[in-house]
């Protein structure tokens, strides 16, 4: 009789990781010197090691799970999908779940976004924006001429595929692919804690939109689009934009003919609180990228939603070369779509979006405490997404040195305590779950406020 294969534990598992694998994000010689934390199994807003240690997921498993760890629903979802296929090709075939999910998602979109086009992650979902704006120009308007140049905003991050790098601006990601890059334009962040115009909102009248305006003044003939995170600069430090600014950026795009590309991808699906951030302030872009809480933490998949307008500039005959030739693999994949339209079913029946401002209220009256020490300079907070930025000196707003990992000795001390947190740099990102528990959140939020008492406060030689 065969034995069955016996099951391997933490230790063999870990040598396996450090003799075959290469982590995203990770400096490998720090990781090969560690224990690896290995994470197997997932209930709720909990995430479980292989020792059976449990950890409150702090980031949402980076900022993609909405309703928890192995959720019923979706559960059966997939299991129901995958009785029927798992796979078939988007190219010249379609399938029930991509259809569905496609009329769900435009139904859920901000008015006048009205196709859908599939892809595979956040980083895809905006290459593609990029590619149909430049190629709509071309078709709707050539005699314009290249309108093929792009504006984002410092410190952006939009994936790291090269076209989304391209219309990124984090030197520490980004600085030594630019020999590769395609050349673009960038204005100042509504950044209003570190304002580069040494401005103070609200007396600014937000002065910040100024240099997009005499930029987009000048320069539109040459300009596809202008690209942003709505509301919140995710990646550069949960960066919350000040109330209208989005509108602004909005209303110029439209004077002067310019499209406006939203990077909903970490901002969609309420973590803001509404469905899209776009949302809060009426405003309806012309390409608009998604992708992490589609799903709900399931399985990859992407969509760049556009107007009708957009897509029936590509529609002609055959030999007018008007196709967008762009496609992945796994192109509307019939297991992600399924479990997509789970995920929005769950929105509706359990109420999600009331729950999350509720909950958001309840977030920002605990992190209220956080204010008072000595090491936390601003604390930053739209919907269900968090940035504590630490500081050397509060009056000073001085950094710490990038060198000092304050980011990270804060997040050791959190996954001590049993949270754990992905930081970026000196700041603290918190993105829980949007299903956590009143109950789990505070607990979430007293383990940061001690973490960062602890790290911050001990003698300077040992940090």
């Amino acid at each position: 009789m065969t034995r069955p294969a016996k099951r391997p534990t933490s230790l063999p598992l870990a040598a396996w990781d450090h003799a075959y694998l290469w982590h995203p994000f990770t400096q490998m010689q720090e990781w090969e010197e560690e224990t690896p934390l290995i994470i197997e199994r997932g209930r709720g807003a909990y995430l479980i090691d292989t020792d059976g240690r449990r950890y409150l997921d702090g980031t949402s498993s980076v900022w993609v799970n909405l309703h928890g760890h192995r959720h019923p629903q979706l559960d059966r979802a997939l299991t129901a999908q995958l009785r029927q296929i798992a796979h078939s090709t988007f190219l010249g075939l379609t399938n029930p779940p991509a259809i569905r999910l496609a009329r769900e998602l435009i139904r859920l979109a901000p008015k006048g976004l009205r196709r859908v086009f599939y892809s595979d992650n956040g980083s895809t979902a905006v290459e593609v924006a990029l590619k149909m704006a430049v190629q709509y120009w071309q078709q709707i308007h050539p005699s314009a001429g290249p309108k093929q140049s792009f504006v984002h905003l410092k410190m952006a991050y939009h994936g790291d595929t090269i076209g989304s790098v391209s219309v990124g601006n984090i030197d520490l990601f980004h600085a030594r692919f630019k020999p590769l890059l395609f050349p673009t334009h960038q204005v100042e962040p509504p950044y209003c804690y570190r304002c580069p115009l040494g401005r103070t909102y609200p007396a600014c009248e937000m002065a910040c939109i100024e240099p997009l305006d005499t930029l987009l003044k000048t320069r539109h003939r040459d300009l596809a689009g202008v690209i942003v995170e709505p509301l919140v600069q995710a990646a550069a430090g949960m960066l919350v934009a000040p109330p209208g600014y989005l509108a602004r950026v909005r209303a110029l795009c439209t004077k002067y003919n310019v499209l406006l590309i939203a990077d909903e991808v970490a901002t969609g699906f309420g973590r803001t609180g509404k469905m899209f951030a776009c949302q809060h302030e009426g405003v309806t872009p012309d390409l608009m990228a998604i992708s992490k809480g589609l799903t709900g933490g399931y399985m990859p998949l992407a969509a760049t939603l556009t107007t009708e307008a957009i897509y029936r500039a590509f529609l002609g005959r055959y030999d007018e070369w008007k196709t967008f030739f762009h496609g992945h693999s796994y192109t509307g994949n019939p297991l992600g779509c399924a479990v997509a339209l789970a995920n929005l079913d769950i929105f509706r029946r359990q109420g999600t979006i009331r729950q999350v401002r509720t909950k958001s209220r309840l977030l920002t009256r605990l992190l209220t405490p956080l204010a008072g020490l000595a090491h936390v300079g601003d604390i930053r907070q739209c919907g269900f997404m968090v940035g504590i930025e630490l500081v050397q000196d509060r009056e000073a707003k001085t950094p710490y040195p990038l060198e000092r990992r304050i980011g990270h000795r804060v997040a050791q001390a959190c996954r001590v305590r049993g949270l754990l947190l992905r930081p970026l740099g000196n700041v603290i990102a918190l993105v829980p779950p949007l299903s956590i528990s009143p109950r789990e959140l505070t607990t979430m939020v007293a383990i940061v406020h001690e973490a960062i008492r602890e790290t911050t406060e001990a003698p300077a030689s040992s940090l």
